[in-house]
């Protein structure tokens, strides 16, 4: 298996293609794929974190990494995403996961559950009132945007 550069438009369309639960992100820092046997078994899109108490300027977040099926595919992309993360000169990257999900690519790469139980609330809130629909309008076809009220697992690899 090897890392090789993906543009974004073709990582987009294969997330969105492969994807159990999101759609791919609209912006990322980079992104790359796996290939074996000359073709494209996984892609990840790393970025800014969404969260604004997160974003410090030296962490960067996993956006979506989605495979195949292949064995291995989602360890391997996970060690480079943070390898190329040290190289560029972050110091650490996170990622979510569902409740779930058992995490156990990210343990087998080195990364660290932070936090239980986080994110899966409800946006809409008193001092912003929204209508929360599953789907969400989008340029690719409709699908659910993720599963309402889980709860998310915060893994991180510090990349001293």
């Amino acid at each position: 298996m090897v890392a090789v550069p993906i543009e974004l438009k073709d990582a987009q369309s294969y997330i969105n293609k492969y994807h159990r639960h999101h759609q791919a992100a609209h912006r990322d820092k980079f992104r790359i794929a796996a290939m074996q046997d000359d073709e494209i078994v996984g892609v990840v899109q790393v970025g800014r974190p969404v969260s604004r108490v997160l974003d410090d300027g030296k962490t960067l977040e996993v956006l979506r990494l989605c495979t195949n099926g292949t064995k291995d595919v989602c360890s391997f992309l996970y060690s480079r995403a943070a390898r190329i993360a040290k190289e560029m000169g972050y110091r650490r990257i996170i990622t979510y996961i569902l409740s779930s999900e058992s995490g156990t690519s990210l343990k087998a790469s080195g990364w660290v559950l932070e936090a239980d139980g986080c994110g899966g609330s409800d946006w809409n809130v008193p001092s912003r009132p929204r209508e929360v629909i599953a789907t969400q309008m989008s340029l690719f076809p409709e699908k659910q945007k993720y599963p309402i009220g889980e709860k998310k697992q915060r893994w991180v690899k510090k990349l001293n």
